[in-house]
C-alpha cells in the first residue's frame, strides 16, 4: 500500500505543470472532444509508467537496500529542484486533425512523456518498492489525477490557477518526499 500511496502522491505532484500536462491542455482546447483524450492519456500513462517501473524494479534487484534508498532520495530532491524551473512545450503545437484524437494524443504523450519527471520517478520508486503492480497503478493514476481536469477544463485552469505557487508548493513536497529516503537510507 505505502508503494501505491507515495507512487501516486509523488508523479501527481511531479505532472503539475509538465510539459505533458501542458500538451493534455493543447489537445483538449484544440479537439475539444475530452473522451477520446482521455482514453489516449490513459494508455499512454499506463504504458510508459510500465515501462520505466519494470526498468526499475530490474534496476532494484541489483541494488542493496540502503543504497538504493539514498538513490531514490537523491533523485527526488533533484526532481524537486527541476520542478522550479517551469516546463514549456517545445516543437508539439501543430498537431492533426486526420491521425485521430486518440492516436495523437496516445503519440504526442508517449513522446513528450520519455525521459520525464515522472518517468523517472516511476522507476526510482519500482527500484525500491518491490511491486511492481503497485507502482505502476500509482504513477498512471497520478498522471491521470491531474490530467483529467486538465482534459475537461483545460483552458479555464490555464486562465486561473496560480502555476507559480502549484510550482513551488509541489517541489517542496517532493524534496520533503527525497529527505525521507535519504533519512532513511542514512538509518539502514
Amino acid at each position: 500500500m505505502e508503494a501505491l500511496i507515495i507512487s501516486f502522491t509523488t508523479v501527481a505532484l511531479a505532472e503539475l505543470g509538465d510539459r505533458t500536462q501542458l500538451l493534455v491542455l493543447l489537445l483538449a482546447t484544440r479537439f475539444r472532444r475530452p473522451w477520446p483524450i482521455v482514453v489516449g492519456v490513459l494508455c499512454a500513462a499506463l504504458l510508459s509508467e510500465a515501462v520505466a517501473a519494470a526498468l526499475g524494479a530490474w534496476i532494484g534487484t541489483r541494488l542493496r537496500t540502503g543504497i538504493l534508498d539514498a538513490a531514490v532520495g537523491a533523485s527526488m530532491v533533484i526532481m524537486g529542484l527541476w520542478m522550479l524551473k517551469p516546463d514549456k512545450l517545445a516543437g508539439q503545437e501543430r498537431v492533426t486533425d486526420h491521425r485521430g484524437i486518440f492516436l495523437t494524443t496516445l503519440g504526442t504523450f508517449l513522446l513528450a512523456e520519455l525521459g520525464d519527471k515522472t518517468q523517472i520517478a516511476a522507476l526510482a520508486l519500482a527500484a525500491a518498492y518491490h511491486n511492481l503492480a503497485a507502482v505502476i497503478a500509482g504513477s498512471t493514476l497520478g498522471l491521470l489525477l491531474v490530467n483529467i481536469p486538465v482534459i475537461f477544463l483545460g483552458k479555464l485552469f490555464a486562465d486561473r490557477l496560480p502555476l507559480r505557487a502549484i510550482r513551488y508548493a509541489s517541489s517542496a513536497l517532493m524534496i520533503i518526499i527525497g529527505a525521507v529516503f535519504l533519512v532513511r537510507a542514512l538509518h539502514r
